[in-house]
């Protein structure tokens, strides 16, 4: 049985990075995501450059079924996942009540749908084995309400929840999970959730490259939540959760607004 480490949200930014970080080290990787042209253009590169097997499975994980095809698929490959990195994800921006509905409902089925499945599907078999690692990548987004960008949000909140409320229960199994929870950072994400011209994302963006390291190497430690940016994780630890709810409301809103 060949092991390998299956990466969601793998054709670009924080996805891509990992896969990267993860074939330097001379494991296999599969690689999931919409774009199967550009899966094999990275299968190609991580192949050429490194003594790794890439298997590519291009799948629309906002379809319910996506996560059992996908497993079925490396069952049969006989393809262990000894690393599961739910990376795939995305935003959008706008009130709750005006916003298309099915842009939602796909997030939600993305963000949380498919990462629940994925997890649930992969985790009886490390346990079994008493190995292996999950990344579950959420954001400094899922430690405060967000309006202008509710669903995504309160989604990411869930993944930082269930993150660590699954890692407690895996405990004494030699299995963890990880959350990385990263700020604003350099990738497709602020094109695709309409943000141009919010403020955070106008400024010098902490590269992909960046967070998945610091993801990486938090999952290898097992390391309960990681985030990767220090005056992120003091406000968020030490000073957000002593202020007024409708103080941090405000102070949320105003930092998704646009000019």
């Amino acid at each position: 049985m060949k092991k390998a480490a299956l990466i969601t949200g793998a054709s670009s930014g924080i996805g891509l990075e990992l896969a990267k970080i993860h074939a330097s080290k001379g494991d296999n990787l599969v690689l999931v995501a919409r774009r199967e042209e550009k899966l094999l253009e990275i299968k190609a590169e991580l192949e050429k450059t490194n003594r790794v097997e890439v298997t590519v499975i291009a799948k629309d994980l906002s379809k319910r079924t996506a996560p059992e095809e996908i497993y079925k698929a490396l069952e049969k490959e006989g393809i262990v996942v000894e690393y599961l990195i739910n990376n795939a994800g995305f935003g959008g921006h706008g009130k709750f009540h005006e916003r298309d509905w099915g842009k939602d409902e796909a997030m939600i089925e993305v963000n949380i749908m498919a990462l629940t499945a994925l997890t649930r599907l992969f985790l009886p078999g490390m346990a079994a084995r008493k190995s292996g690692k999950v990344l579950n990548v959420a954001s400094t987004a899922g430690f405060i309400p967000g309006p202008l960008q509710a669903v995504y949000y309160a989604t990411k909140a869930y993944v930082v929840s269930f993150s660590q409320a699954i890692a407690e229960e895996l405990r004494g199994t030699n299995v963890t999970v990880t959350a990385l929870c990263p700020g604003a950072t350099e990738t497709e994400f602020a094109k695709s959730a309409s943000l141009d011209g919010v403020e955070i994302f106008d400024q010098k963006l902490t590269s992909a490259y960046d967070v998945a390291m610091a993801g990486y190497n938090a999952m290898k430690k097992g390391k309960l939540v990681e985030i990767n940016e220090g005056n992120l994780k003091f406000m968020l630890n030490w000073v957000i959760p002593f202020l007024p709810r409708k103080t941090v409301l405000r102070f949320s809103r105003k930092s998704m607004e646009k000019k």
